[in-house]
Order: structure tokens, then C-alpha cells, then sequence
């Protein structure tokens, strides 16, 4: 009897001190996967930094290198300055989405949205062989944070470019409206995606774009389509890819539209 009550109790404790164990592990794989999600936060806010960085210090360069030109001199730093507060707008709006912060929808035309993507841009797709079509309803509109929307645009439409940067192609970018949502679409014909790799496309740290594969200035980090995808997400939309190597790629995003009475 003894012995039995004795192997009771040397189990108990070593069920207790399992347990203890267990919670303690619980604790630190929760304050692992809050530093992960901090440097994901990181990795996106700085990726979505570089693609804003890159027409400033174009439009800084043009008014350096032209000192004599005051006309072209106004019109870059007036360039810079529109861009600039739309960077910082953009990362306001970046560690709102980060912080899962309400953020303000608005109903918005999303002809305004491209436009201004390629008044941002600053280079001239024409010049990378590049032809850019869009067919957009003018009247057409989104109810969504502008800014974010604006992004997801953004940065598919710097993947399509550097797809076709190899030899040049068709760009192009056309929306919908349907019964309660609207749909978006921005299509290349560019290098395509490998039908294996469809699946981790929106994948954070996935990428595609190695030094072997881009001639893209940099090397992609695998978190453009995953901070497209978070926002989507948030939109409580869909976004999604259709693809096959050496044909182009056509990423589709659809947005539902308000309900009457639920604004």
C-alpha cells in the first residue's frame, strides 16, 4: 500500500513539473512569435520604404544634375515634396494595419489611385519597352483606405515591371464592377510564375526574385505580396494569381462592396 501511494505521489510530481514545463515553453514560444511578428512588421515597413525612396532620389538627382533648368528644378522638387507626404501618410498608415488599429474607409475612384501611382513612379515605363493599358470605368469606386489600396497597387505593378524588364511587354490594368464587390486586375506579360511556386506566392519570404533570375536592381525579399495580402485581407476582399512561366501573370483583387446601411 505504501509503495503504491508513494508511486501516486512521485507521479503527481512529475505530472506537476510537466506541466510547469509545458506552460513555461507556451510562454516563450509566445514571446518568440511576438518578436517575429516585429521583425515581419520591419522587413515590411522597410521594403515599402525602398519603392518610395527610389522616385525621390530620382526626382533630387534630375534637379542636381540640371542646376541651370529652373523650370525642370520646381517641378522635381515639387515632385518631392507631394511624394514625401505621401510616404509619410503611407507609413502612418503601415503601423496602423501593423498595430491592427480601424482605420478610415472612404469611397474613393480608383482612376484617381493609378494615376497617382505613376505620377509617383517617375520613370517612364516607354522606356524599359513597356506599354501601359488600363480600362477603368471613370466613375468607377472603391469604398477602402485609399492609401493602402493604393500600395497593393503599387507594388503589382513594380512586380509586372520586373517581369517584362528582360524585353518589354504589355502592362495592363483593368476593373469591374459587379453585383456587390469590385474587381481589379493588373496582368503582365512577363516571365511568369513556376506552377510550383503558386501556392507560396503570397507567403511571406517567399520570392521569386534571385540574382540569377531578375535583372531588377535588387533581389526581392518575399514580403511585397504578403503585405498586398494582409491588407486585402483587411479590406475583407480576395486577391489572387493566375500564371504560367513565360506567359505573364495576372493578379485579380476583388473588394466588396459596403451594404446598404452597414455605412
Amino acid at each position: 500500500m505504501a509503495s503504491i501511494t508513494g508511486n501516486r505521489l512521485s507521479l503527481h510530481r512529475r505530472l506537476q513539473f510537466l506541466q510547469e514545463h509545458n506552460n513555461s515553453l507556451k510562454s516563450r514560444i509566445s514571446q518568440l512569435q511576438h518578436l517575429a511578428n516585429i521583425g515581419t512588421i520591419s522587413y515590411m515597413i522597410a521594403h515599402e520604404i525602398n519603392n518610395l525612396l527610389t522616385p525621390l532620389s530620382s526626382y533630387a538627382a534630375l534637379a542636381l544634375n540640371n542646376p541651370d533648368d529652373k523650370d525642370l528644378i520646381e517641378k522635381a522638387l515639387q515632385k518631392t515634396v507631394k511624394n514625401s507626404a505621401r510616404a509619410a501618410k503611407i507609413m502612418e498608415s503601415m503601423l496602423s494595419l501593423a498595430n491592427g488599429e480601424e482605420q478610415e474607409m472612404k469611397e474613393t475612384q480608383l482612376n484617381t489611385l493609378v494615376k497617382e501611382i505613376f505620377t509617383c513612379l517617375c520613370r517612364d515605363f516607354k522606356k524599359d519597352g513597356i506599354v501601359v493599358q488600363t480600362d477603368i470605368p471613370e466613375d468607377l469606386c472603391l469604398w477602402c483606405v485609399p492609401v493602402q489600396i493604393q500600395q497593393v497597387i503599387m507594388n503589382l505593378i513594380l512586380n509586372a515591371r520586373d517581369a517584362m524588364l528582360r524585353r518589354g511587354g504589355v502592362l495592363t490594368i483593368k476593373a469591374t464592377e459587379i453585383t456587390d464587390a469590385v474587381q481589379i486586375e493588373v496582368a503582365d506579360t512577363g516571365d511568369g510564375i513556376e506552377p510550383a511556386h503558386l501556392t507560396s506566392i503570397f507567403d511571406s519570404f517567399f520570392t521569386t526574385k534571385t540574382n540569377n533570375s531578375s535583372i531588377s536592381k535588387h533581389t526581392g525579399c518575399g514580403l511585397g505580396l504578403a503585405f498586398c495580402k494582409k491588407i486585402i485581407d483587411a479590406h475583407h476582399g480576395l486577391i489572387s494569381v493566375e500564371s504560367e512561366p513565360n506567359k505573364g501573370s495576372a493578379f485579380k483583387i476583388t473588394l466588396p462592396k459596403p451594404q446598404p446601411g452597414s455605412i
